[in-house]
């Protein structure tokens, strides 16, 4: 990312996160796709299989919506799902 795209996720991030919590999720794509990074890093952060229920609980940690993230995270291919199983993409 060049600073400008760094600057802008920073302030998306800091607009839409208290205290390690998502405060709502953006109806914008752009600004959507700032926080599920962010989400992906917090929640995700190793590159291993991850069963539903365990990103449900992580998801929880941050957002009471987690089947939006979910959804979100897999559409924006941040995620991948297979079976019922969630792996970190990128």
């Amino acid at each position: 990312m060049d600073p400008d795209q760094d600057r802008d996720a920073a302030r998306v991030i800091d607009t839409f996160f208290r205290d390690s919590r998502l405060v709502s999720i953006p109806a914008r794509q752009s600004k959507r796709l700032h926080v599920l990074r962010e989400v992906r890093e917090r929640c995700f952060a190793e590159d291993r299989d991850y069963p539903e229920k365990e990103v449900n609980m992580r998801l929880a940690l941050v957002h009471p919506d987690v089947a939006a993230l979910r959804r979100y995270l897999v559409d924006a291919n941040l995620m991948s799902r297979s079976n019922g199983v969630y792996r970190r993409m990128m």
